[in-house]
C-alpha cells in the first residue's frame, strides 16, 4: 500500500450531494479553502439529488398565486406542526429548524434560487394532501414546485460554482476517499482520516470497487458531515424501524444507491456528536421494480394522482383517507399491519395517461431536458408518457387486460397474487363504480376527486375526470403491484441553526458541523415524524447553506 496522503484545508466537506455542494459553495464564497471528498467516483457528483424529481416546497409563491392558490406562512406553519407531530425533548432543535425553514420557504428561498439561475414549472403540484382535519397532517394547498430541469437542474448552479472554484484552485475535489474516522485536535474535531479506494469508471449510481489502495489524512479548521442517510442499507433500515409503522418488510426496493449506508452518522457519533430520532424515517409504498435498474433492487416510485383504487394484498380497499398521494406514512403503517409486503392499484387507461408520473430525473426526460415540445406531447397529449408506457409494456409489476375477470387472473398470476380474493376485488370495483355515476356520493375518495379538480393544475394535467373503471371507453384496465421503496432518514446528527453538531448536554462539538440528510435535514429531524414533500431537497439547500456559512465563520 502507498504512503499516507496528507492534506490541509480551512473547511473539509464530507459528501458531495446537494447539501455538500451548497456548503462548499458557501464556504468558498466566504473566502475559505475547501476540500470536498466522497467515496464514489466523480461521476456521482450531486449525489441523490441528481436522481430526484426536483420538487421544492415554497410558500405563497408567484406560481401558486397564478394558479389561484392562496397560501400563507401561518397556513404552512399549521400544516408543518400538524404533520411533524413534535413531541420529544429531542425536538427542541428540530422545531427551531422548522421555524427557520418555514420563514426561508416563505421568504428569500425562491429569490435566492432564481438568482442562481433556477426556474420552476408553472403548474404547482399537490403532494401529501392529508385528508384529515385542518390541524392534521398534510398540505392544505399545492406547494410542490417542480424545478425546470428536475434534480439535475437543482444541482447545476451549485456544481457550477464548486467546479469554477476548483478551476481557480480554491476547492479540491477528491473522489474515492472514504472517511473512517474524525481527527481530534486540541479538544476539537480537526479533520478526518480514511482510505483511498481504487479508481473506478463506474457510471452514476452504479456499484463501485471497495479495493483500498492508500490511506489519507486531512486536517481542517472545520469539518462538515454531509454524507446522507441509511436508505441504501436495508439491514440498518430494519434495525431502526419503529413499532408504530408495523413490522419491517422482508423485501424492499431501494430508492437510493447502495452507498447511502449511514456510515458517517455512526462515525460522527463515535466522535461525540449526538444522533437523535433514528426511528423516524420516510419510505414510499408505491414502489415498482425499475425496468432498467441502475443499482441493485432499484425501485421507482409512482407519483400518483388521486383516482386509483388502492387495495391491500387480499383485495380489500384501503380505509379513509388512505388514497394515492394523501398520507404516505399513514398508508405505510396500515399496509405493514396486513402481513404482506405488497398492495395494488386498480385503474383505467384514462387514469394512467393523466395521473401517472414516475419519480426521478431519468423518468421525466421532458422536464429534465427542458424540452417544451416533448413536455406538451407527454403531459397534454393522448396516451401514457413514454417512460410510463415502458413500464406498462415491460414492467414486472403491471397487468393490462380488457376485462375485470382477466385482470384479476393476471394479478393472481404474479408473485404474491395467490392471496388475492378475486371476488373481493370485484365487489370493491363495482361498488366504487356505482358511486361515481351520480353527482352525489358517500364515497370520500370520489368527493375528494371532484374537489381536487377545482384546482386548475389538477384539472389540467394531474387528475382524470371521475369515471367508471369498468367503462369500456376508459380501458383497458390496469393493475399495478406496489412494494415498499426506501428513501429518507428523518433523524440524524443534532445541530444548532449554524449547523454545528451538538453532543450530549447540548453543547457544540468544536470544529464539527453537519448538513443534509445526515443531520435529519436540519437539527436532527426538521420534519418530525412526517414530511410535506418538496422539503428534502429544500432541507439540503437550507442546512447546507447554514453549515457552509457556520463553518466558514468558525475558521
Amino acid at each position: 500500500m502507498a504512503s499516507t496522503e496528507v492534506l490541509q484545508a480551512d473547511v473539509l466537506v464530507i459528501g458531495w450531494g446537494l447539501a455538500g455542494l451548497v456548503a462548499t459553495a458557501e464556504a468558498v464564497s466566504a473566502g475559505k479553502r475547501v476540500i470536498l471528498l466522497d467515496q464514489e467516483p466523480r461521476s456521482n457528483l450531486g449525489g441523490q439529488a441528481w436522481w430526484s424529481f426536483g420538487g421544492l416546497f415554497l410558500v405563497d409563491s408567484p406560481e401558486q398565486r397564478r394558479m389561484g392558490v392562496r397560501d400563507s406562512l401561518a397556513l404552512a406553519e399549521q400544516d408543518w406542526w400538524g404533520t411533524a407531530g413534535f413531541d420529544r425533548p429531542e425536538d427542541l432543535w428540530p422545531r427551531r429548524w422548522a421555524e427557520a425553514y418555514l420563514d426561508f420557504a416563505a421568504g428569500e428561498k425562491r429569490a435566492w434560487l432564481r438568482g442562481k439561475g433556477m426556474s420552476f414549472f408553472p403548474v404547482v403540484g399537490w403532494a401529501e394532501r392529508g385528508g384529515y382535519g385542518a390541524t392534521g397532517p398534510g398540505n392544505s394547498v399545492p406547494r410542490f414546485h417542480i424545478t425546470w430541469g428536475t434534480g439535475p437542474g437543482v444541482v447545476a448552479p451549485f456544481l457550477r460554482d464548486v467546479e469554477r472554484a476548483e478551476a481557480e484552485g480554491r476547492v479540491t475535489i477528491l473522489p474515492r476517499h472514504r472517511v473512517t474516522g474524525l481527527l481530534p485536535r486540541d479538544g476539537a474535531i480537526g479533520g478526518a482520516e480514511g482510505q483511498i479506494l481504487a479508481p473506478s469508471g463506474s457510471a452514476r449510481g452504479r456499484p463501485s470497487s471497495r479495493e483500498v489502495v492508500a490511506d489519507f489524512q486531512i486536517t481542517a479548521g472545520a469539518t462538515i458531515v454531509a454524507s446522507g442517510g441509511i436508505g441504501g442499507n436495508h439491514d440498518l433500515v430494519r434495525q431502526a424501524w419503529p413499532d408504530r409503522l408495523g413490522t419491517p418488510p422482508e423485501r424492499m426496493l431501494a430508492g437510493v444507491p447502495a452507498y447511502v449506508d449511514g456510515s458517517m452518522m455512526q462515525t460522527a457519533a463515535a466522535s461525540g456528536a449526538r444522533v437523535i430520532n433514528s426511528d423516524r424515517m420516510w419510505h414510499y409504498v408505491e414502489g415498482l421494480h425499475n425496468v432498467d435498474p441502475v443499482w441493485p433492487a432499484h425501485g421507482i416510485r409512482i407519483l400518483p394522482g388521486p383516482s386509483s383504487l388502492w387495495l391491500d394484498a387480499r383485495g380489500t380497499r384501503l380505509p379513509v383517507p388512505l388514497y394515492p398521494g394523501f398520507d404516505t406514512l399513514g398508508t405505510l403503517a396500515h399496509l405493514r399491519r396486513t402481513g404482506f409486503d405488497h398492495s395494488w392499484f386498480v385503474l383505467s387507461s384514462r387514469i394512467v395517461e393523466k395521473e401517472f408520473t414516475l419519480s426521478g430525473s431519468e423518468q421525466n426526460p421532458d422536464l429534465t431536458g427542458k424540452d417544451l415540445p416533448l413536455l406538451i406531447r407527454s403531459r397534454l397529449g393522448k396516451g401514457a408518457a413514454g417512460p410510463v408506457q415502458a413500464f406498462l409494456d415491460h414492467g414486472e409489476d403491471f397487468v393490462v387486460r380488457d376485462t375485470l375477470d382477466d385482470l384479476i387472473a393476471g394479478m393472481q398470476a404474479l408473485p404474491g397474487g395467490d392471496v388475492l380474493d378475486g371476488a373481493q376485488v370485484r365487489r370493491e370495483v363495482e361498488a366504487r363504480d356505482r358511486e361515481v355515476e351520480n353527482p352525489f356520493t358517500k364515497d370520500a375518495q370520489i368527493a375528494m376527486l371532484r374537489s381536487a379538480r377545482a384546482f386548475r393544475g389538477d384539472r389540467l394535467i394531474r387528475t382524470a375526470a371521475p369515471h367508471r373503471l369498468l367503462d369500456p371507453k376508459a380501458g383497458p384496465l390496469i393493475a399495478v403491484r406496489l412494494g415498499v421503496v426506501t428513501r429518507k432518514t428523518l433523524g440524524g446528527i443534532e445541530t444548532d441553526l449554524d449547523g454545528r453538531a451538538l453532543g450530549e448536554g447540548g453543547s457544540a462539538v468544536p470544529g464539527l458541523f453537519a448538513a443534509g440528510e445526515a443531520s435529519g435535514f436540519g437539527g436532527g429531524g426538521v420534519h418530525g415524524y412526517r414530511a410535506l414533500e418538496g422539503t428534502f431537497l429544500g432541507g439540503c439547500l437550507f442546512s447546507g447553506r447554514a453549515a457552509g456559512r457556520g463553518a466558514a465563520a468558525a475558521v
